[in-house]
């Protein structure tokens, strides 16, 4: 299927590991010219940067300039803007419960996971709405929809973050910008899999093995397996070409069956 991505310029966020470096190289490998950011780059970022049209950037999201900072250099780059992903997040497990999270915790949570996003946008739309059609794209998650004590700052951040893109949904679809959500469940990504993971920590915790938690989340998909990243950058990249140019206002979950309800 051709997406007709070539030219467009696309801004991606968290771009350095996981779900954002997949969506960074898919939008490379279609043509797109890419800005991908990060907080401290990675090796594989920059073997991007060498292979394709892609511009990274350092930059701190979870400052309050730090997401316009970070349009202004896509816009001195390329002169224009048409896609944004906003990928860039954090979780860190509770298991001490709710009332052990702090104030400062809840800020850094919601700093990272909904501000940096906000902000992105804010600073974003002025330019998307300079072009025919344009698209932003945000990864959120089930636990949008699925609160859970264990994550529960993450949840209320992640439930806000999609409320917000399906608000400005209604506010820019008559002027040409596209918002549509994707939320993942557990991904193969240094969140769940790394060694300050979730897996890693619920197994300190409980006095297991990483593994064994993999497995025990994995088991609850109908597929038995975690989504891989490549899996949500398809999903991503469709949504924000012109083969769904009447989809806006969405939300799509890839959780390989994890949700059970309607």
């Amino acid at each position: 299927m051709e997406l007709n991505l070539t030219g467009k310029v696309a801004v991606v966020t968290g771009a350095s590991k996981g779900i954002g470096l997949a969506i960074a190289r898919a939008l490379a490998e279609e043509g797109a010219f890419v800005v991908a950011a990060s907080l401290k780059g990675s090796p594989e970022l920059d073997l991007l940067a060498e292979r394709w049209r892609l511009h990274p950037v350092r930059v701190d999201l979870s400052t309050e300039t730090g997401p316009a900072a970070l349009v202004a250099e896509a816009i001195a780059q390329y002169e224009q803007l048409d896609i944004v992903v906003n990928n860039v997040g954090a979780v860190h497990p509770r298991s001490d419960g709710y009332l052990s999270v702090t104030d400062e915790e809840w800020t850094s949570t919601f700093a990272i996971n909904f501000f940096a996003a906000m902000r992105t946008m804010r600073a974003a739309i002025p330019h998307l709405i300079r072009r025919n059609r344009s698209s932003i794209v945000t990864v959120s998650s089930v636990n949008a929809f699925l609160p859970d004590p264990l994550v529960i700052d993450y949840s209320a951040a992640k439930g806000a973050l999609t409320n917000l893109c399906k608000s400005l949904s209604k506010e820019y679809g008559a002027k040409g910008v596209r918002v549509n959500t994707v939320s993942p469940g557990p991904v193969e990504t240094d969140l769940w899999l790394g060694k300050e993971g979730v897996a890693a920590t619920l197994a300190k915790v409980q006095g297991t093995q990483a593994a064994d938690i993999q497995a025990g989340a994995a088991s609850q998909s109908v597929t038995g397996r975690f989504t891989r990243p490549e899996e949500v950058a398809d999903l991503v990249l469709l949504l924000a070409s012109d083969r769904t140019a009447n989809v806006t206002g969405a939300d799509f979950v890839i959780d390989g069956g994890l949700v059970t309800t309607i």
